[in-house]
This record gives C-alpha cells, sequence and structure tokens, in this order.
C-alpha cells in the first residue's frame, strides 16, 4: 500500500474535510462559485460554470478535475483516492458513486488501491449510478438509472443495467 495515497500530508487532508463540513455542505444551494473556489483552494481543477451541489462529497480534491459546463448532482460521491476526471457538458445526476479505488483482495492486509476515473464529454451518468475504479465512459455516453460500470465504455452509446449492456445508439435531438 502507498502510504501517501492521499496525496497530500494529514494536516491538508483533515483541513479539507472541516472547510467541506463547516462551508461546503452548509452553503446555500446557489452557492455554486462558492464551492467551486473551495474546492479550487485545495487543487481541483473546476472549469466555467460548473455547478455543484452542496450535498455532494468530493474525498480528496486535489485529485479531481471537472470540465466547462458540467453538473455534478445531489448527494453524488466522488471517492477520489485515484484522478476523477469530468468532461465538458457533462451531468453526474443524484446520488451516483464514482470509485476510484479499492482494496486489494488478493492480500490478507486488503491494500488499499487507487485507479484513475474518466468521464468524458458530453456524458449524462442518470440518478443512482455506481462507477468502478480504472473506468473510462466514452464521449456522449449515457449511462441509465441504477446502473453499474465496472468496465470501459464507448462513447455515443446509451447503457443500462447490471450488468450493463448498450441499449442503442445514441441519436442528435
Amino acid at each position: 500500500m502507498d502510504k501517501n495515497f492521499r496525496g497530500r500530508p494529514a494536516l491538508v487532508v483533515q483541513l479539507w474535510w472541516l472547510i467541506d463540513s463547516l462551508f461546503f455542505r452548509t452553503s446555500p444551494q446557489v452557492f455554486y462559485g462558492w464551492r467551486n473556489m473551495l474546492l479550487r483552494l485545495f487543487g481541483a481543477k473546476i472549469g466555467k460554470h460548473v455547478i455543484i451541489r452542496p450535498t455532494a462529497r468530493i474525498t480528496y480534491p486535489w485529485k479531481l478535475e471537472i470540465g466547462d459546463y458540467s453538473w455534478i448532482g445531489d448527494d453524488v460521491v466522488l471517492y477520489s483516492l485515484g484522478r476523477i476526471n469530468i468532461g465538458k457538458n457533462s451531468v453526474v445526476s443524484q446520488k451516483s458513486y464514482l470509485c476510484a479505488g479499492n482494496h486489494d483482495y488478493t492480500k490478507s492486509s486488503f491494500d488499499i488501491f487507487s485507479s484513475p476515473i474518466t468521464v468524458e464529454d458530453e456524458v449524462w451518468i442518470a440518478t443512482d449510478v455506481f462507477v468502478g475504479p480504472g473506468v473510462t465512459i466514452g464521449k456522449g455516453a449515457v449511462v441509465g438509472a441504477r446502473s453499474s460500470v465496472f468496465k470501459s465504455v464507448e462513447g455515443g452509446n446509451v447503457y443500462a443495467g447490471n450488468p450493463l449492456k448498450m441499449v442503442k445508439k445514441r441519436t442528435e435531438c
């Protein structure tokens, strides 16, 4: 296990958790700029006009990048043990969980490891979706509600279910 998997000293981690609980989660819904500023102060790369709801949980903001005009919904968890990159014009809907880390079950110590998640541009992750470590969701993909994504998927398609299956090609409106 990498003893520095958090990516910052313990004091910085604790400070983020304090700022998160006192100032991020308690901020009014419309204070998107305020929350984006707090995340940037802790090393997140946040694009223009990004909307992040106050109930979103970001474990380590210094491992997060969100492109312009993207939206992070209520009760979303960005478990950023590894990097999480979310492209432009993308939506991660309420109660979804992006998990960029895991435990090595082959070791009796269950060491933690990280594996990045990439959500490309123009992706919609619908409500209550789980995205596992190491996954890339391709440009323009849609992942239906309550789906589980354990393997990377190509862009331009609609996916749903557990196990995840391609439902159809996405067409432009």
